[in-house]
Formats: structure tokens, C-alpha cells, sequence
């Protein structure tokens, strides 16, 4: 097999745009899926059942079905129920977020329950209500916690963005079918992706390894102290 890269030098602008709109998708979609992963979170910790019932219900479906199709119902189902026409970029965004907040819930909820339960019971000695304790002493602990996993959900959203293509988002996975439609080569580009998406994961997920070393290091010198 005879392997040809020359066509970077007229079409690497295209890898590269993909990559670029392939990192602020699944930056924003991250950053929107965590907001929304929060507040599921809560809705299932609620003392009112519907709360829970609406959180379980909505993570389970999620979690049972693919990304694509849910990309297909945001982008198809906007128009079709609503009566919106939204662009597909906005609509590959709000699938991707919310399918990670279903992802990011789940995290968010072990990242509590692993803080000991007696430092809520001593906050609420204290006269701390139970919403500022929450906020105060539990959730800036279960955030270290799980701040490496989100790390990873972040890694994850990067390679599953790439379905975002199927309704012509620009992100890297559209940019190497378009260099196949201009040159007639199937195989490299495919390869060339391979390496951005690689790229991509790989250089994040060092730097998460690195957080999570570091927020390790910061636990065990709290712990001495």
C-alpha cells in the first residue's frame, strides 16, 4: 500500500479548522453538560419525589440510547415539535451537553456521597442549614474529587463529537470527509484525524493526570497538617 500525504499541503487548514471547532464543542457542551449534571443531581437528592423520578427517568433514557439518534432528535425534533429551526451547530451542541449532563450527574452524585457524611451532621451542629452546608463544606470537597473524572467526560466528548458530522458540523471528523470529496482518497485523511483526535486526548488527558497527581500531593499535606 502506497500511502500519499501530499494533499496537506492545499488541505491541513481543514484539519485544522475541524479541530478547533471540534475543541470549543466539546468545551462548551462540557461546560453547559456540567451546569445541567449539577442540577440533575440535585433534582435526584430532592426530598420531593417527582424531583427524583424526573432525574432518574431522564438519566436512564440518556444513558440507554445513542448519541447520534439524540443528535438526529435535537436537530429533526426542533423543527418538527417546536416548530424551530435551529442551526446544526447549536444543535450538536445542546445534544452533546445533554447527554454529558446525564454522564456528569452520576459523577457529581458519587463525588458527595464519598465526602463523610459526619462533616454535614457537624456543619448542621454548627447551625449551618443543610443547602449551606452542601454548599460550603461538601461540594468544594466532592469537586476535587471528581474534577479528574470530568477531566475524562471531557476526553470523551472530544471523540464523540465527531458524530456531530452527520448533520455537516464543521468539526475534524466533516473536515476529513470533505478533503476525501476534494482529493478521492479515503484512507488518509481518516488517518490524518486519527493522529488530531490522538493529539487531542492524549495532551489532556496528561494534564488531568497531572491535576489529579497534584490534587492528591494537596490532600495527603492537608492530611499531615
Amino acid at each position: 500500500m502506497n500511502l500519499d500525504f501530499n494533499f496537506l499541503k492545499e488541505s491541513y487548514i481543514y484539519f485544522l479548522d475541524g479541530a478547533k471547532w471540534t475543541l470549543i464543542i466539546s468545551l462548551i457542551s462540557v461546560f453547559i453538560g456540567t451546569l445541567f449534571g449539577t442540577l440533575l443531581c440535585f433534582m435526584k437528592r430532592s426530598k420531593f419525589k417527582i424531583f427524583k423520578i424526573i432525574s432518574t427517568v431522564y438519566v436512564e433514557i440518556v444513558r440507554g440510547t445513542p448519541l447520534l439518534l439524540q443528535i438526529m432528535i435535537v436537530y429533526i425534533g426542533s423543527s418538527a415539535v417546536f416548530d424551530i429551526d435551529i442551526d446544526v451547530l447549536p444543535a450538536a451542541i445542546i445534544a452533546i451537553a445533554l447527554n454529558s449532563g446525564a454522564y456528569v450527574s452520576e459523577l457529581i452524585r458519587a463525588g458527595i456521597d464519598a465526602v463523610d457524611k459526619g462533616q454535614l451532621e457537624a456543619a448542621r451542629s454548627l447551625g449551618m442549614t443543610e443547602g449551606k452546608a452542601m454548599i460550603l463544606i461538601i461540594l468544594p470537597q466532592a469537586i476535587r474529587k471528581i474534577l479528574p473524572a470530568v477531566g475524562n467526560e471531557f476526553v470523551a466528548v472530544i471523540k464523540e463529537s465527531s458524530m456531530a458530522s452527520t448533520i455537516g458540523v464543521a468539526e475534524l471528523m466533516y473536515g476529513a470527509n470533505v478533503v476525501t470529496g476534494v482529493t478521492y482518497k479515503a484512507f488518509e485523511p481518516l488517518i490524518v484525524a486519527a493522529v488530531f483526535y490522538f493529539i487531542m486526548t492524549f495532551s489532556l488527558g496528561r494534564l488531568m493526570s497531572y491535576i489529579e497527581r497534584k490534587l492528591s500531593i494537596d490532600d495527603k499535606s492537608t492530611e499531615l497538617a
